[in-house]
C-alpha cells in the first residue's frame, strides 16, 4: 500500500489538524484554570489575614472592656 499524497491530506485534515485544535483548546482550558484556582488562592490568602486581623482587634476591644469594668469595680469598692 502506497502512501499518496491524498492520503496524506486526508489524514491531516480529518485526524491531525481537529487533534491539534482540540489539544490547543485543551492547553488554553488549563491554563485559564490554573490562573483562577491562583487568584483563589490569593483571595483566601487575604480573606483569612483579614479575619484574623478583626479576631486580634475584637480581643483587644474585649480586653479593654474587662479592664475598664475592673477600674470600675475598683472604684465601686473604695
Amino acid at each position: 500500500m502506497e502512501f499518496s499524497l491524498d492520503m496524506f491530506d486526508s489524514v491531516m485534515r480529518w485526524v491531525i489538524l481537529p487533534l491539534a485544535g482540540v489539544l490547543i483548546y485543551v492547553y488554553n482550558r488549563q491554563n485559564q484554570h490554573h490562573t483562577d484556582i491562583q487568584v483563589l488562592k490569593a483571595q483566601h490568602e487575604a480573606n483569612k489575614i483579614a479575619a484574623d486581623r478583626e479576631m486580634k482587634e475584637m480581643k483587644d476591644t474585649i480586653k479593654a472592656i474587662f479592664n475598664k469594668l475592673d477600674t470600675i469595680e475598683q472604684a465601686l469598692r473604695k
